[in-house]
């Protein structure tokens, strides 16, 4: 009876008693792939933790995978760190505490980081002694980048806040705002000597994002205004524009351009909206 309940929750229907537990299996499957694991890593990790030391032909008879893929997903579980083996024969396997495991997953990112940030010295001195070889291309040519995923999406505004000289202008829905307060990019307008002003969508009870900002910086736009509007500028030079916002059920996509009549059309859609929006009140 209990294997028959360890080999079937993986692929229980809706008619089965396991069903439910499927559903939040399911999701943590998906969530484990945001720290780095694939969805067969996820899948036997999952199996290892709720059901405990396995040897690698139950495993594969369990989750009904290949016998050489199974051994190589229990060695590159081993090699991150998450999964262990005893010296017993045959040798069987146990996972982690989930806890422990998202531990080790997130501050080996931390260390690959580090290093990534160590190399870039010696990788600049490389690339700048080789010669370019092309320099009839003075001139700024306008160009577009397309991004998908939060980390990128980040990646991109951190480059552009990082640089801007003038005046940094943000225009998002309530959401939108809450991912950039968690995410402490707001905190660096709290002591910037460069200009910036919001245009926000939030609500009242989520004025607390801006406690330590400029209220003159801030105001808050029509409740007409639709909440899948969001986009940023930067010096009247670069345009981040989002064509899935936070309060997309997908992951966010944006399209970054420093075309000058992009960014002026959106710099004057957003002056418009600045004069007929009210102040926000804190």
């Amino acid at each position: 009876m209990t294997t028959e309940i360890q080999t079937s929750i993986f692929d229980s229907t809706p008619d089965t008693q396991l069903y439910e537990y499927k559903l939040s299996l399911d999701k943590v499957q998906a969530e484990l792939l945001q720290y780095g694991l694939t969805s067969n890593q996820s899948k036997v990790f999952i199996y290892l933790g709720k059901y405990g030391a396995k040897t690698a032909p139950e495993v594969c008879k369990a989750l009904k995978l290949p016998r050489t893929e199974t051994y190589h997903l229990l060695s590159a579980l081993q090699n991150k760190g998450i999964v262990s083996a005893t010296f017993q024969h045959p040798i069987q396997f146990t996972a982690s505490p989930l806890n422990k495991a998202i531990w080790i997953l997130v501050n080996a990112e931390k260390e690959r980081v580090k290093s990534l940030e160590h190399m870039e010295k010696g990788l600049s001195e490389l690339w700048n002694n080789i010669p370019t070889f092309d320099s009839l291309h003075d001139e700024v040519e306008e160009k577009f980048q397309m991004l998908q995923g939060a980390n990128q999406i980040q990646s991109k505004i951190t480059e552009m806040t990082d640089n801007f000289k003038d005046e940094f202008l943000i225009l998002g829905s309530e959401k939108d705002y809450i991912k950039l307060y968690h995410g402490e990019f707001l905190e660096s307008f709290v002591k910037s000597k460069q200009q910036f002003r919001l245009l926000s969508a939030c609500s009242d009870k989520t004025t607390y994002i801006f406690d330590n900002l400029e209220r003159k910086n801030i105001k808050k736009l029509d409740k007409d205004i639709q909440n899948h509007l969001c986009f940023i500028l930067k010096d009247d030079s670069e345009l981040l524009f989002f064509t899935k916002n936070a309060n997309s059920t997908t992951e966010p996509f944006a399209m970054w351009t420093n075309s000058k009549s992009l960014v002026y059309s959106m710099k004057l859609l957003f002056e418009s909206l600045w004069t007929n929006s009210k102040n926000i009140h804190l």
